[in-house]
């Protein structure tokens, strides 16, 4: 099977691009307006792009409270969302006014360098400071698509995953998105060195 992607051609019910770029981790991001409100939302379009120093990036489709937000601040929090959180990360990604963190029943943690508050349950969080906001226009020319760039600057960790001098992923069961409405949890690990 081939198609074009401007033509969207390909017969399916749904567009499967959604479904070959995966799994895509989710970036669970926190943000605080200007007037004082907090705000949740995860992003599967999500993942990190540079060791030194750090830096990660989101896709939004559309004009959001966290585009807003970090527009106006500068500042947002990445959390892990898990397996065990999958039902609270779900219930933030509604589109509504005010504090996701009460509306799914999320308690909060202060972050150290920034003002949004992180997941108090979730086993990591990046602090971030917005670097870069890139315009992704469609074919004609209209900008309906942005990409969020944020500088890592501080990182928490729950101890209870470090093992031997290292992180144990696999045992925070992270969740990432899948095609259409699917999630995939992390749970197998295997190791295979690079060639020198």
């Amino acid at each position: 099977m081939f198609y074009e992607v401007a033509k969207n051609n390909h017969g399916l019910p749904l567009d499967p691009f959604y479904a070959l770029v995966g799994p895509r981790p989710i970036g669970w991001i926190s943000t605080l307006s200007k007037e004082g409100v907090a705000n949740l939302a995860p992003y599967s379009f999500y993942n990190a792009f540079a060791h030194n120093p750090h830096y990660v990036a989101f896709g939004s489709g559309g004009l959001k409270n966290t585009m807003q937000n970090i527009s106006d601040t500068g500042e947002f929090a990445v959390n892990l969302a898990t397996f065990e959180l999958r039902e609270a990360m779900n219930i933030t990604s509604s589109n509504v006014e005010g504090d996701e963190f009460v509306l799914a029943g999320l308690e909060k943690s202060a972050c150290n360098l920034i003002a949004p508050s992180r997941v108090a349950a979730s086993p990591v969080c990046l602090e971030c400071r917005h670097f870069q906001t890139v315009e992704l226009p469609n074919d004609k020319g209209v900008v309906g698509d942005w990409l969020i760039i944020g500088k890592v600057i501080g990182i928490h960790i729950d101890e209870r995953f470090i093992e031997n001098g290292r992180v144990n992923t696999a045992a925070m069961q992270p969740i990432a998105r899948l095609g259409y409405a699917e999630y995939v949890t992390v749970e197998t690990v295997w190791k295979m060195r690079r060639p020198a």
